[in-house]
């Protein structure tokens, strides 16, 4: 392994994209440092410290935990990278429901560019808009200077442009980053702005496992006991095996290639494999589902104070973080959105005229609808299993927190979405770094001539 670290520099240009990399991350982490003007930012802290067991707490929890951002402390970057995510989901969708972005998606580098250009502008909307909503927010708990407020959305009409231009600009300043880390890095610029988001708030959750480990024989009220914290590490390291199996894990279906005969010469025939991932929404299910399970407990909430009723304070308690309906509605709302993620983005009929253009067919099926109908049955099928293992990992933090009285914030870092992005984007990274190191005859971190493969389902 040291010798890998060592013939990573020995490369000029990759060890220019990796510190070019850090770089921009250290830029990054300066920025989410720096305060919107007018805001307490004390007051603000004491006024927002839940810990996600419910309501808002639960959107802090979730927007700190993939988006990079982090809604306690209002910086110049405390939307994070989401508006831009949400516009590149709205896009992706519109590629395949929308006649026209799905041409304009099919003319190459052209128009990639141009959707990727409709994204920035959607981004820059969706900015104004949240950072509208939030500078409300503050303003109606209080968390604004005196001089500061008004009658218009509780601001002065000054101060409401200026912090709105700071959060926009922060959030569009986050998205060229990532973009310059695509162009002149190494690694997916926005995925590891994200993970590095997340990875600084690791440090905070193993000082407070440190702080309150208890080493007495019968353990202290409200701290943990050894066995408990060894347990807790065990779990940790099974989870990451288990994230990075079903991440690399793939469902190979053989590929015939035609045989061609062109005067006494034979081509083709090889035999190929064509992988389908058990996984193959990523971490998309889960963040959708965990969005959408934000706001059964803020409405039934605002409902059951408006009119208090037996139904509504149970629907409250129903689909608080933690409980038996949350659960179980998550797991579902996982399948739901796992299967939607895959219907989108995976097109068995494309992918079979695909093979019938180059020659190529599953041995046993004919070229068209019948492979189509199968790669369809077999896709559906994997991705029951990989939806399983998503519900597995999403509902671990929320059992851990429960069950051993430890903030949410801590337990997180055993599974979710936090969990499942730092694995996804290292393994990704990992992969850019080998292909570069074996490219130039080095040999990589698993020691050998080959990149990662993916595994066998």
């Amino acid at each position: 392994m040291l010798a890998t670290f060592i013939n990573i520099f020995k490369v000029p240009e990759l060890r220019n994209k990796i510190a070019f990399t850090i770089g921009m991350l250290c830029a990054y982490r300066i920025g989410f440092g720096v305060p919107v003007p007018g805001i307490d930012q004390l007051a603000m802290r004491g006024g927002m410290s839940g810990d996600g067991s419910g309501g808002v707490g639960d959107l802090m929890q979730y927007f700190q935990i993939f988006t990079g951002g982090n809604l306690r402390q209002s910086t110049i970057f405390g939307l994070g990278i989401m508006p831009y995510i949400s516009a590149s989901i709205i896009f992706q969708l519109l590629v395949t429901v929308v006649p026209a972005f799905e041409k304009l998606s099919q003319e190459g580098d052209s128009g990639r560019k141009k959707i990727q250009e409709y994204t920035r502008y959607a981004t820059v909307g969706l900015c104004v808009v949240q950072a509208m909503f939030w500078m409300k927010y503050l303003a109606s708990q209080g968390f604004l200077f005196n001089q500061f407020e008004g009658a218009w959305l509780g601001m002065t009409f000054m101060y409401m442009i200026m912090s709105l231009l700071m959060l926009t600009t922060g959030t569009v300043f986050l998205m060229w980053l990532g973009e310059q880390i695509d162009e002149y890095g190494i690694g997916n610029g926005i995925s590891l702005i994200i993970t590095a988001g997340i990875l600084v708030q690791m440090p905070s959750a193993v000082i407070y496992i440190w702080e309150n480990i208890s080493w007495k024989a019968t353990a202290e009220a409200g701290k943990l006991d050894v066995p408990a914290v060894i347990l807790l590490v065990v779990m940790f390291v099974a989870v990451v095996a288990g994230a990075i199996l079903i991440q690399q894990a793939q469902r190979r279906i053989p590929i015939q290639q035609a045989k061609q005969t062109r005067g006494r010469r034979v081509y083709g025939g090889q035999r190929h494999y064509l992988p389908l991932r058990v996984n193959h929404g990523g971490v998309m299910p889960i963040i959708f589902a965990s969005s959408m399970m934000i706001f059964p407990g803020i409405i039934f909430g605002m409902i059951a104070n408006s009119w208090p009723n037996s139904f509504w304070f149970f629907l409250r308690e129903a689909f608080g973080s933690g409980q038996y309906v949350y659960i179980v509605t998550e797991i579902l709302a996982i399948y739901f959105f796992a299967y939607f993620w895959t219907t989108v983005q995976f097109r068995p009929k494309e992918m079979a005229n695909n093979l019938r253009d180059y020659g190529s067919f599953i041995p046993g099926l004919r070229p068209g609808k019948r492979t189509a109908d199968y790669l369809e049955r077999v896709m559906g099928r994997i991705t029951y299993v990989g939806a399983g293992f998503l519900a597995l990992i999403a509902i671990i933090p929320t059992l851990i927190a429960q069950f051993m009285s430890i903030p949410f914030g801590v337990s997180a870092f055993l599974g979710g979405t936090g969990l499942l992005i730092i694995v996804s984007v290292t393994l990704d990274l990992v992969q850019r770094i080998e292909a570069s190191l074996i490219m130039r005859n080095y040999k990589g971190f698993l020691g050998g001539d080959s990149p990662i493969k993916g595994g066998r389902a």
